[in-house]
């Protein structure tokens, strides 16, 4: 694993710790690194949610560094471009819960990897921008895609098109995040909640979190409806149905297997 991300596991959470200070930005050796942790933690059965940080207490990530394409060299861009869309494609597709905890300055390929997570909870001094296109650039790892599904087309607008920068509170104004915390409070807050995931069958999150996002893909409400009704059925192949639904008519805590 890249020394500019570290990970912490502690019971069924892991911690990922994004520690490039002073800005905690994303290389080309982090993302991939990203990528292949995530890949790692979807078969460690005994992880059920996944918490994501900044290292100190300004930065959670300003994205890339901007001197990587100073020179406008193609195939470094495409490279990177690539690294960064597998990177958070992965963390999106995480088996479990994810959650950001977005300690301070989140901008860019930052606040993109935030919006590659489940839920987001911001401390009260976070700021947030999608600012590429004040360098000629452009968001290229889901920021153009995502922030409207969460913000609606008129703040993704003003975001992308208008460099426009929120603070914590906007944010959770306009459904950006989900909680605002106070400053130093942001990983707590995010483990809490994680460990709420973890009492959650992990069977029955992964395939919750697959009907979720497929409503993106504009399927229709009885193609949705259908896809539900098969999931469902499909856990009683699972070992955690049977197990909660004993636990529960046996008033004791399920034991999950997480298969």
């Amino acid at each position: 694993m890249s020394d500019l991300i570290q990970l912490e596991k502690r019971d069924h959470i892991a911690i990922l710790t994004i520690a490039n200070p002073p800005a905690n930005t994303w290389t080309a050796d982090s993302l991939a690194a990203l990528a292949k942790l995530v890949e790692e933690l979807n078969q460690d059965r005994n992880i059920f949610a996944l918490v994501v940080t900044g290292q100190g207490e300004k930065f959670f990530s300003a994205g890339a560094d901007l001197k990587t394409f100073a020179d406008g060299d193609l195939a470094r861009a495409n490279d990177m471009a690539q690294r960064f869309g597998e990177a958070f494609a992965a963390l999106t597709a995480f088996r479990g819960v994810s959650i950001a905890a977005i300690n301070g300055y989140a901008m860019g390929g930052g606040l993109e990897c935030a919006l590659s997570c489940d839920i987001r909870i911001a401390e009260e001094h976070a700021q947030m921008a999608l600012p590429e296109a004040s360098v000629g650039l452009l968001p290229c790892a889901g920021g153009t895609q995502n922030l409207p599904w969460l913000v609606g087309e008129g703040w993704a607008k003003r975001m992308i098109l208008c460099g426009e920068r929120v603070d914590a509170q906007k944010a959770l104004q306009i459904g950006l995040v989900e909680e605002v915390v106070p400053s130093g409070e942001g990983l707590s807050a995010a483990l809490k909640l994680a460990e709420g995931a973890c009492k959650q069958s992990p069977s029955s999150i992964a395939r919750c979190k697959q009907l979720v996002m497929s409503a993106r893909d504009g399927r229709s409400h009885s193609d949705g409806w259908r896809m539900e009704r098969e999931l469902f059925v499909e856990l009683f192949h699972t070992e955690d149905q049977k197990e909660g639904v004993n636990a529960f008519l046996e008033k004791r805590k399920p034991d999950w297997k997480n298969q």
